[in-house]
């Protein structure tokens, strides 16, 4: 009810033409010849995705895991680390993205004022286009609170005989990582990567969010906005979608969209999955 009927649904939707209002229209395989041979937004949508993935994804478990490692060897203020660390997490995504565009505005914001005074170049941010996705990444891992506190989980659940074991064979602190806390959390950083990619595949909300603050544009009545602000660079599949089912309402073509993320999200989970025996040091 809840999964396979919405997705026959949308594949059937999918080679109509429907606008939400009147009854759909079969029109074969011309949603989808469109997609891919027409429509000018649908190869700049995809190299974002791809660059949030790539980039966005491993910054963020490889922070999420450094704090992870710094709170569990706290002997002082572990509690207060922890939890100083988490609340970035807690805040409503609108209000962190706002509160962030305005941080890094190039003309009032105080991270360009403070890089001036310290005679370090600044950048545009989220109005440069070359920019714009570092600033992104910044705000996700600024709310890496929810990786911090399942590796924390992990990290507090390896045995402490084999660290000491390890330590009487004379091994260092990167020895002891490589081969004692690596082995014991490889399933956690696996499960943080197909989760992590799962998520950046839809990311939505705050590329949308800082693109219209960034722009000027907030939705007043009168003002149109063209998403994916400073110049397509913010630009991902599930703003597509979005615009085409429910601006344009044009849902033949947002089923095809929405399909096509459906489709890679499945396969770059598959081959994760597929390759968890090297990630973990294992054949099984």
């Amino acid at each position: 009810m809840f999964f396979a009927y919405p997705l026959a649904a949308t594949v059937y939707y999918s080679f109509t033409h429907y606008d939400l209002i009147n009854p759909p229209q079969w029109v074969g395989l011309r949603n989808w010849r469109y997609v891919f041979q027409d429509y000018p937004y649908l190869g700049k949508a995809l190299r974002n995705t791809v660059w949030l993935v790539l980039i966005m994804v491993p910054l963020r478990v490889l922070f999420g895991l450094g704090v992870g490692l710094v709170a569990v060897r706290l002997k002082r203020g572990a509690n207060l680390f922890r939890t100083l660390c988490y609340l970035p997490f807690l805040a409503p995504p609108v209000a962190a993205t706002i509160g962030f565009v305005f941080l890094l505005n190039p003309a009032t914001g105080p991270v360009d004022h403070i890089l001036t005074q310290v005679h370090i170049p600044t950048v545009g941010w989220f109005n440069d286009p070359s920019w714009s996705k570092p600033a992104l990444t910044l705000l996700a891992v600024w709310g890496v609170g929810d990786l911090m506190v399942i590796f924390v989980a992990a990290l507090v659940d390896v045995p402490r005989e084999q660290y000491e074991a390890a330590s009487l064979d004379g091994a260092g602190p990167w020895q002891r990582f490589r081969y004692v806390t690596w082995p014991a959390i490889t399933p956690i950083v696996l499960f943080a990567v197909v989760t992590g990619v799962i998520q950046t595949m839809q990311y939505y909300t705050q590329a949308m969010v800082a693109g219209k603050v960034a722009s000027g544009i907030i939705g007043a009545p009168g003002q149109s906005f063209e998403p994916g602000y400073p110049q397509g660079s913010t630009l991902t599949l599930p703003q597509l979608v979005y615009e085409e089912g429910f601006s344009t309402f044009d849902t033949g073509v947002a089923c095809v969209l929405s399909l096509l993320l459906f489709a890679i999200a499945m396969a770059v989970t598959t081959l994760l999955l597929r390759r968890r025996a090297g990630l973990m040091g294992t054949e099984d």
